[in-house]
């Protein structure tokens, strides 16, 4: 069976599996798809994941990063055979906390590189041959992606579209080469690229160099495995652009997750922040 028609029909009324990173994501997913009816056996990571969470799920496995072997107990424990993968996680403990165990261990040794998406479909991989399908980090999620156009009460002037559309061509060719999903562009020059440091870092970094008036630009990879690190902002990306002074947010329409939508969009009105949402199918973005 293919991973399109495994992910096709999830299990109804059934236990799903959640292996949580950090931020809200995760909570937020456990209380809607427990609402459709489905019961959620989470393993959080000690130093990552929001210990909010314990009251979302009906059961929780807490982990250190790189534990690998007790994720996949956890699951055969509560015969979970579907799950998902949701959160981040700081890219700067690869370089400091993490401690893998042996099963970790042989999993990284088959990589060519530590890159994210690599990573992330080589620790898919071991928890498929296990029997535990992962499915689309979107299930469940649909009606938060970011929508095509304009989501604010502001439109991007003619000089801010033509920053969104040199933005978005730059964040095509950094998600090529599997550096980070975001950039900040001013006068049509890039501020800003993500890397380690994740978006709200770029953006705070971004915004110093260029002073005021940023435009931020936030798309998949080319690549992308819908099942994992799919593009997501909320409040604090919004905080950390008003603190930036940054004129304008660019999302992918339909890839990209909004947290807290009403707020979001509260905060970016009452600072004039223009958030549009692009539709890669469209190509490069047209003003609207």
């Amino acid at each position: 069976m293919s991973y399109a028609e495994r992910t096709s029909t999830v299990q109804k009324n059934d236990r799903i599996g959640l292996i949580a990173g950090n931020g809200r994501f995760p909570i937020i997913f456990s209380e809607r798809v427990r609402k459709l009816g489905y019961r959620v056996s989470a393993v959080a990571h000690i130093g990552e994941t929001s210990a909010e969470l314990e009251q979302a799920v009906e059961w929780i496995q807490w982990v250190k990063i790189g534990q690998f072997n007790k994720v996949v107990q956890a699951f055969r424990k509560h015969d979970i055979q579907q799950a998902v993968m949701l959160g981040g996680f700081k890219k700067t403990h690869v370089f400091s906390t993490v401690s893998p165990d042996l099963r970790a261990l042989m999993v990284l040794s088959r990589l060519k590189d530590w890159k994210d998406d690599g990573i992330l479909r080589a620790v898919a991989g071991e928890l498929e041959r296990e029997g535990i399908h992962i499915i689309d980090s979107t299930f469940g999620l649909e009606d938060i992606l970011a929508e095509e156009g304009v989501l604010t009460n502001r439109k991007p002037s003619k000089k801010e579209w033509e920053d969104i559309q040199f933005g978005w061509d730059m964040a095509h060719d950094i998600g090529r080469l599997d550096i980070g999903q975001c950039v900040v562009v001013k006068n049509r020059a890039v501020v800003a690229v993500e890397a380690a440091e994740g978006t709200d870092e770029t953006i705070r970094r971004g915004g110093r160099l260029a002073q005021k008036n940023a435009v931020v630009v936030k798309r998949c990879k080319p690549t992308q495995d819908l099942r994992f690190d799919l593009p997501a902002i909320g409040p604090i990306s919004v905080e950390r652009m008003i603190e930036a002074k940054a004129s304008v947010l660019a999302l992918e329409a339909g890839r990209t997750i909004v947290l807290d939508r009403d707020r979001v969009l509260e905060q970016a009105n009452a600072h004039r922040i223009a958030i549009v949402g692009i539709s890669a199918a469209h190509g490069r973005p047209v003003s609207m």
